[in-house]
């Protein structure tokens, strides 16, 4: 049963102002408690908070946040786009109202109190004037004289949404920069919960393979959560992370065996598969872009897969349509040795002097069906090869610049980078110290330090308890991990080189051991790293490219293209 007080009128023209509205806000609320799946005790259904009047005052101020965020709405076509199109810019309300320290908190606990949904696509364009007419008339201003009941932060919170809606349709920039740390992290914040974040490498089937993972009660719960590893399902929450490519990764001593690992990516795949099963409500496999928007309004953690190392297709052009089939949707052509297909960065024979006979076909072949070409840990002459064969862009899955790290050919020139965006393609930063910093590439010594401090408190690196000694140890040894700055360095410079279209992350977590940078220690850290951007000018268009559209356009395309074929 409602409390009267939750309905008490915050002011006489309230209602009347918004009664061509009081249908929307029952749809928008019905959409907010349904795809949100917002457990709420039932007399909250309208969101009745401890504001008076709160449903009114919150009528707008709902609109323009789901909309900040570009939520298809499916709105009843009676009010089509138009209070799409006034809000749009809602950004700026939600700055607004950070910027004058007003107590929105209640609003905003109630709305991120589940994560948001994660948007999916701009609205159209079409009718954006109506709303704006209806209430063309309607001075904010003379809100503001009139009623000194402005007092009331549901009245403040209506004004400010109506001022949006009034003034909307003129753009207005946010000057992310300028704004104070506190106010940064919160927009860093809620930026990470309500973007797609896609991460194109975390190794969490190889780690739990060497943990002796097995597909059994007791095992199933580990990737739930866990204080082993750089991932879990509650950190990845935490990190607002919806699609990491889970590695089936295949160490370079199998291209010896006769099968070259087909078996043993086959029971990885078969891993990956069975945690999505064993947790339906948590976990989905993704064959698509199209499968991460779905699983994400639906609260789901999607896991996409990519293969490291693609020798288990062994000699048979075949098996590229094998592992299609399996869920791959990326193969990174070799490791850390030439094998069949292609050289290695890491391998100094240089078998092929690039990619072998047999690599061009697997090139065709994976352009053909679907499979996204991985670029990352093949050799300069090797990627030079495809970027001439391919007929679809490109990724890097998990690379960094060597502008930072001369002489390390496993991270990508500068050359290399303008030919990848000539191509279309995305390097996905990778975030291990070894690839960010060339002084953090060389100090072994300090990190074995470190493990000894660890020790000698009965510590890993993964314990609670060690998250200060790292700190400090950190602070007083900064040439150890390097730190989320640096990572954002990678990013600037593939921004600078080949532009903001062209870049994404391919974390390596759970891939590259203690070496990660101070700040993106786990999955749980991604906000830092977009509060980095922000600080450095980034807009909130260039943050969702960068987390999750620039691969979601290569990874469109490769279907497109294979679909033509």
């Amino acid at each position: 049963m409602h409390n009267k007080k939750h309905q008490a009128k915050v002011c006489p023209c309230v209602d009347e102002i918004f009664n061509p509205f009081n249908f929307l806000v029952d749809r928008l609320l019905e959409i907010y408690q349904k795809r949100l799946r917002c457990v709420a005790h039932p007399s909250t259904h309208r969101l009745s908070l401890v504001l008076p009047n709160v449903r009114n005052a919150c009528l707008l101020a709902i609109t323009a946040i789901a909309l900040r965020h570009k939520l298809t709405l499916e709105m009843p076509p009676i009010f089509p786009a138009c209070l799409v199109h006034c809000v749009t810019r809602a950004d700026f309300l939600y700055t607004w109202v950070i910027n004058r320290s007003i107590d929105f908190s209640v609003i905003f606990k109630n709305i991120y109190h589940v994560h948001p949904l994660k948007h999916t696509q701009t609205p159209s364009s079409d009718n954006r004037l109506g709303c704006a007419a209806n209430l063309h008339n309607f001075s904010a201003l003379t809100i503001i004289q009139s009623h000194t009941l402005m007092k009331q932060r549901s009245t403040l919170i209506l004004t400010f949404s109506i001022l949006v809606l009034l003034g909307s349709c003129t753009k207005k920039e946010i000057d992310y920069s300028a704004l104070s740390n506190e106010r940064l992290q919160t927009i860093a914040d809620s930026l990470a919960q309500t973007t797609i974040i896609v991460d194109g490498h975390v190794d969490l089937p190889y780690r739990l393979r060497m943990k002796n993972f097995r597909l059994e009660k007791e095992f199933l719960a580990i990737p739930l959560e866990s204080k082993d590893g750089d991932f879990d399902y509650v950190r990845a929450k935490q990190g607002g992370l919806d699609a990491p490519f889970m590695s089936i990764y295949i160490a370079s001593s199998y291209n010896a065996t006769p099968d070259k690992g087909k078996v043993y990516a086959d029971s990885l795949i078969t891993m990956v598969q069975r945690i999505a099963a064993e947790h339906p409500s948590k976990f989905a496999l993704a064959n698509s872009p199209s499968d991460i928007e779905a699983n994400t309004k639906s609260g789901k953690i999607s896991l996409p897969m990519g293969m490291e190392n693609g020798s288990p297709i062994g000699n048979d052009i075949n098996n590229v349509r094998y592992f299609y089939d399996r869920g791959i949707r990326y193969v990174t052509l070799t490791h850390s040795k030439d094998n069949q297909i292609s050289d290695s960065s890491y391998d100094s024979l240089h078998t092929w002097k690039g990619l072998s006979p047999f690599g061009e076909k697997v090139v065709a072949e994976m352009n053909a069906v679907g499979i996204m070409v991985d670029v990352s840990h093949i050799s300069d002459s090797a990627f030079y090869d495809v970027m001439r064969l391919t007929k679809a862009p490109c990724i890097a899955s998990h690379s960094s610049c060597r502008h930072f790290t001369p002489g390390f050919e496993r991270n990508m020139s500068d050359d290399m980078l303008r030919a990848l965006a000539k191509n279309g393609g995305v390097i996905q930063i990778n975030f291990g110290a070894n690839f960010i910093d060339s002084v953090a590439r060389t100090h072994d010594a300090l990190r074995d330090s470190l493990e000894r401090v660890l020790q000698a408190h009965q510590l890993t690196s993964k314990d609670e308890a060690a998250k200060p000694i790292i700190a400090k140890f950190g602070l007083e040894h900064k040439a150890l991990f390097s730190d989320v700055e640096r990572v954002a360095d990678h990013i600037d410079h593939v921004v600078k080189i080949a532009g903001v279209d062209h870049v994404g992350l391919g974390s390596d977590f759970d891939g590259v051991g203690d070496s990660l940078p101070l700040g993106l220690k786990d999955v749980s850290h991604y906000p830092n790293l977009i509060f980095a951007l922000l600080k450095r000018g980034y807009s909130v268009e260039d943050i969702e490219k960068i987390c999750y559209k620039n691969v979601f356009r290569v990874w469109n395309q490769v279907i497109s293209i294979a679909g033509a074929k």
